[in-house]
């Protein structure tokens, strides 16, 4: 049982969702789960399209069950609907049409492992969209699609490799006080507690 994906299934109709589960049920590689929700590595969840109520479904999934991967599956997706199932958390989408057992199961595997998916017609006008977001509302804040501006990536990389106030001041030909100003600003605005976690952050997410 270790070695087997638990999967929870949502879907408003009821119906939909008995049929969804046993489809998935038969796949060895995976577990559904019934009873135990809080047990689910990846949620199931199948609705007509991606609205307000979808969004919240997804948001509670997350936050109440404790589910951090979501794959949706849609009857009608378009971009307004993948961009608001992307912010909404879900890792994955799937047109309801699309949704054969082959290409549901990688999508669940994909979501287990971290990884996402969207239906590559509609990959390109993400990354197109991704790329308009920091043309025309990161970039003249002097940000990057982090929440970090290029300086404040420079300066935890300098904490990164052991450097201390006066120093990183001295490489980047700052006063100490606007690296601590920096510093400082960093931590407030993602809820970070000091100069470590910070780090630590910038880590995860691959900047540094």
């Amino acid at each position: 049982m270790s070695d087997r994906i638990a999967v929870y299934v949502y879907a408003h109709d009821p119906i939909s969702q008995a049929g969804l589960a046993s489809q998935l049920r038969v796949r060895p590689e995976l577990h559904v789960v019934d009873d135990d929700v809080d047990q689910a590595q990846v949620a199931v969840v199948v609705v007509d399209e991606v609205d307000e109520e979808t969004t919240r479904v997804v948001r509670a999934i997350q936050r109440n069950n404790g589910i951090p991967r979501v794959v949706l599956v849609v009857t009608r997706l378009d971009d307004g609907g993948m961009l608001a199932g992307v912010e909404a958390g879900a890792c994955a989408l799937l047109r309801r049409s699309e949704a054969l057992p082959e290409r549901l199961l990688a999508a669940v595997r994909a979501a287990a492992t971290g990884d996402g998916s969207v239906p590559s017609d509609l990959l390109g006008r993400l990354l197109e969209h991704v790329g308009q977001l920091q043309r025309q509302v990161l970039s003249p804040r002097g940000l990057t699609l982090s929440g970090l501006t290029e300086r404040e990536i420079e300066v935890l990389r300098l904490v990164a490799d052991g450097y201390d106030t006066a120093e990183i001041a001295t490489s980047l030909a700052y006063s100490e006080r606007t690296i601590k100003n920096v510093i400082h600003d960093v931590t407030a605005r993602l809820n970070l507690r000091n100069r470590s976690h910070a780090v630590a952050y910038a880590v995860r997410q691959g900047l540094i």
